[in-house]
């Protein structure tokens, strides 16, 4: 059972950002989303030393200029890198809630660094120690399956992407539902009018559909989703 209430939420997609003199995942992005009561939606990666980091893609080039990939960095390399050329650098997790400190409802989406153990005993062990709020979501069933596993009360979801994927998956979509029992469906704003998107969501599945970018796109988006993960960074009212 869903003991935390995520319907009618709008996430910040990454923080608060415009990827300019705000960098997406940074505690600057954090911060202005803190000033604004706004929920958040973030990523974590595991470093080489075993650190979790805030940061969305396996590699650091898009971010940072820096042509590797995130799981063969120790956290001490990247701290010297700046995100976007601004000040910001790429925060620890722990940090990152140090700062939210329940204050908004965070969603945190698990990457995959090949680590599966590694990463779910140190995710779980931070968790354990904070008080706030939070939902878990991810592209990868056995992460999600090992979470479940060990802390049945955590509330998790299951991040798709595609139509034709999900449309030609949905009887193993099924069987994968049916064991990890997921508290809500993520999913691409493109597919939540597919007739498999609805059916979920008339048994009872919370919908959540990313990324929105307008005012346009949330009202339609609300047909569909019970919540929304928005990139829309100045008009605060579409969080609204």
């Amino acid at each position: 059972m869903c003991t935390i209430n995520i319907k009618n939420k709008i996430f910040s997609h990454r923080g608060m950002h415009n990827n300019l003199n705000i960098p997406e995942n940074s505690m600057k992005s954090f911060k202005r989303s803190l000033d604004k009561n706004i929920p958040i939606e973030l990523d974590i990666h595991l470093t080489k030393d075993n650190k979790l980091v805030v940061f969305h893609d396996n590699n650091l080039k898009r971010m940072t200029g820096v042509n590797k990939l995130i799981r063969k960095c120790s956290y001490e390399e990247l701290i010297k890198l700046k995100l976007l050329d601004t000040d910001e650098v790429i925060p620890l997790f722990i940090d990152v809630l140090n700062l939210i400190n329940g204050k908004v409802l965070i969603n945190i989406e698990v990457k995959d660094d090949k680590r599966l153990q590694t990463t779910v005993e140190l995710l779980l062990n931070i968790l354990d120690n904070y008080k706030g709020p939070f939902i878990i979501q991810s592209f990868y069933f056995r992460y999600l399956l090992l979470i479940k596993k060990k802390r049945k009360n955590y509330i998790t979801g299951i991040l798709v992407t595609n139509i034709k994927k999900f449309c030609y998956k949905i009887m193993y979509f099924k069987f994968i539902t049916s064991i990890i029992k997921p508290d809500f469906i993520s999913c691409n704003k493109n597919m939540i009018m597919c007739n498999s998107v609805k059916k979920l969501r008339n048994k009872g599945y919370i919908i959540i559909a990313w990324t929105i970018k307008n005012k346009k796109e949330k009202k339609n988006a609300y047909k569909y989703a019970d919540s929304l993960i928005s990139e829309y960074l100045y008009d605060v009212n579409i969080y609204n």
